[in-house]
């Protein structure tokens, strides 16, 4: 009889290797931001969880935990309120794995030179394979600074939160209403002083993320204007703060994790700083939320690019593999380019994040942070799409992690302010602090003189830079400048020549439209592709 279904010209599923082994990019974008005394410890942390996140059984546990979205019980049996999301155990099993390598708290747990980094670069990594799980993880790693602010709870919480054990406690943020949005100084919650930087908590949150987490900071309007609280979701005898779960949001992507709508309800919360002085103590935690939204973006990159480029150098289309046809060769080649420059960028955004004392390294981070955020994130979707279209219908269906992947992309981009508050974030940076174009410039001349293509770019940037009065309507353009430059410097100093070249010829000539697949034909797409290529060498 004769085979009616043979398997044939299907490419085998990328699992069961090691995420930093095989990145290239980033290998040479930890050598060229860790301290050498830091950098061959970290490569074998970083190796291990490189190797458990690529093991078929990770992979397993993340197409799961997605597959189950969390489920809210408001109340039990007899009625009375329980407020409580329950998740999959694969969530539980991801979660844990994410603090067992301090992805929530590691550089202030044990901080040293090139913490963060290390950290960013095993994001980065956990975020090819899940992000509902970061939710908490980041919130958690942003709180900390903001927690300071408060001596009495930081000592209370904070040994809590260093822990990598199951138990670690997490924090979560309730900043939006549906009146405000992204205007935060709209928000109607109010907060009523108890004494003894006590305040009962009345209002709603629009999006409230990460409800199961231990504690919350909360923007709420207090006599002395809009303030910030810590908020715990339970009281020091275990019953419940007055923190009423209406639903959970039902989102596009992100399913794994639950993003809800809730009240309060005289719920108690402790003053963090101090009263109107909510949106600077916020921002203590949105810098680093920030940081982490185009971190994970470029970790969904690199994933999108794996599973392309590993499809196409097994599966034949007319007689040939699909990384040997020219046009495909253009594809994956600019989306390798792609990749490599955002992992180049929010590695050394990360550096930045390290250097706590080096005054110019603090203006960078500062107007890098909404660029960097801003333009991976921009990026990322259509990525995903690209990416998905390179392997065909096999890409398109749920069984595909491009589908996850392409679902995902949208939110780091929405998260902590969507793109307008980047590039205006950008402007007032550059307006505030003249000292601030002067460590870009610093960090643009560094490249000086390896390409006339990017010394010219670079020059006509400066001039804009300068510009402090360029209209706001104008701000999309210069971020976008401005981050294609940093990337392109970044590349000509820890990247091999032919991707530095490359990257110039692709994105800094005038006649460049952001489409993917239009390199000039006289690049070397062989290398490039290669060097992407998920394999260890």
């Amino acid at each position: 009889m004769p085979a009616t279904h043979e398997i044939l010209n299907q490419s085998a599923p990328l699992e069961d290797y090691n995420l930093l082994r095989t990145n290239a990019a980033l290998v040479d974008a930890l050598r060229f931001n860790l301290p050498r005394e830091r950098l061959a410890a970290a490569r074998e942390r970083l190796d291990a969880l490189g190797a458990v996140l690529g093991a078929s059984s990770t992979l397993s546990l993340a197409d799961a935990a997605n597959r189950n979205p969390p489920e809210l019980k408001t109340h039990d049996r007899q009625g009375r309120r329980r407020d409580e999301v329950e998740f999959h155990p694969a969530w539980h099993e991801l979660l844990a794995l994410a603090l067992n390598h301090g992805l929530h708290s590691g550089p202030w747990a044990a901080p040293g030179r090139g913490a963060h980094v290390e950290r960013a670069a095993a994001y980065l990594l956990y975020s090819e394979v899940e992000n509902g799980t970061q939710c908490p993880v980041t919130m958690t790693y942003g709180s900390v600074p903001a927690l300071k602010a408060n001596p009495g709870l930081a000592a209370q919480w904070l040994p809590r939160i260093y822990s990598r054990e199951k138990d670690a406690a997490l924090v979560g943020m309730g900043m939006t209403e549906k009146q405000g949005g992204s205007d935060v100084r709209a928000n109607t919650t109010r907060a009523a002083p108890l004494g003894g930087g006590a305040y009962a908590i009345t209002g709603h949150k629009w999006f409230f993320s990460a409800p199961m987490c231990d504690a919350f900071l909360v923007l709420a309007q207090a006599p002395g204007g809009l303030t910030c609280f810590f908020m715990p979701r339970l009281h020091p005898d275990g019953t419940r703060n007055a923190i009423r779960i209406q639903r959970l949001k039902d989102k596009l992507g992100n399913r794994s994790n639950a993003s809800s709508e809730v009240e309060f309800e005289d719920a108690r919360a402790t003053l963090l700083g101090e009263e109107g002085r909510g949106v600077p103590m916020i921002l203590e935690m949105g810098v680093y939320t920030r940081l982490d939204c185009a971190i994970g973006t470029a970790g969904l990159m690199r994933q999108a690019l794996s599973q392309a480029l590993w499809n196409a150098a097994q599966r034949k289309v007319f007689g040939r593999l699909l990384k040997d046809q020219p046009l495909m060769k253009n594809v994956l080649a600019d989306l390798a380019l792609e990749a490599e420059a955002a992992a180049a960028l929010v590695l050394r955004l990360a550096r930045a994040y390290d250097a706590q004392g080096d005054p110019r390294e603090q203006l960078l981070r500062r107007v890098l942070t909404p660029a960097a955020k801003f333009w991976v994130c921009k990026r990322g979707a259509h990525f995903a799409q690209e990416a998905m279209e390179a392997i065909g219908g096999n890409g398109y269906v749920e069984e595909s992690a491009l589908a996850r992947i392409y679902r995902e992309m949208p939110l780091n981009s929405i998260w902590e302010g969507a793109g307008n508050v980047m590039c205006l974030d950008v402007l007032r940076a550059l307006r505030k602090a003249p000292d601030v174009i002067e460590a870009v410039c610093a960090e643009l001349d560094a490249a000086a003189g390896k390409h006339r293509a990017y010394d010219a770019f670079c020059a006509a940037l400066k001039d804009r830079l300068q510009d402090a009065s360029e209209h706001e309507s104008s701000a999309r353009r210069l971020t976008q400048d401005l981050a294609l430059a940093l990337q392109a410097s970044l590349l000509a100093r820890h990247s091999p020549a032919p991707v530095f070249e490359s990257f110039v010829a692709a994105r800094l000539g005038a006649d460049w439209t952001g489409a993917f697949g239009t390199l000039a034909p006289n690049l070397p797409f062989d290398a490039l592709i290669e060097r992407a290529m998920p394999v260890e060498r």
